[in-house]
C-alpha cells in the first residue's frame, strides 16, 4: 500500500474559503465540494477565523504573536540568556576565588 500524502494548503487559501462561505450566501458544504475539501476542515478554518482573526493560519505550526507578545517574548529569551551569563560568572568567580 501507498502512503497518502497529507494535503496543506496555504493561508490565503484558507482565508479565501472562509470569505467565500461568510460573505458569497453559500452553505459551508457547497463552498467545500467545490474547492474539494471536507466540510469538517472548512468548519474548523472559520472557527479559528472567528478566533483568531488576522492571527490565524500563521502557517508551519508557528504561532502569529501581536507585536506586544513578541515584545514580550523577546524580553524573555533576553532575561534567560543574561541570567545564564551571571550564572556562568558567579561559577567562574568561585573557581577563581578558591585558588
Amino acid at each position: 500500500m501507498g502512503v497518502v500524502k497529507r494535503r496543506q494548503y496555504d493561508s490565503e487559501f484558507k482565508r479565501q474559503a472562509v470569505k467565500l462561505c461568510l460573505e458569497d450566501g453559500k452553505t459551508v458544504s457547497e463552498v467545500a465540494d467545490h474547492l474539494g475539501i471536507n466540510r469538517d476542515l472548512l468548519y474548523h478554518w472559520r472557527k479559528q477565523m472567528q478566533e483568531k482573526g488576522e492571527l490565524a493560519f500563521p502557517g508551519n505550526g508557528k504561532q502569529l504573536l501581536t507585536s506586544e507578545q513578541q515584545r514580550i517574548k523577546d524580553l524573555e529569551k533576553k532575561l534567560k540568556d543574561v541570567e545564564m551569563e551571571r550564572d556562568i560568572l558567579k561559577k567562574a568567580l568561585a573557581i577563581f576565588s578558591q585558588t
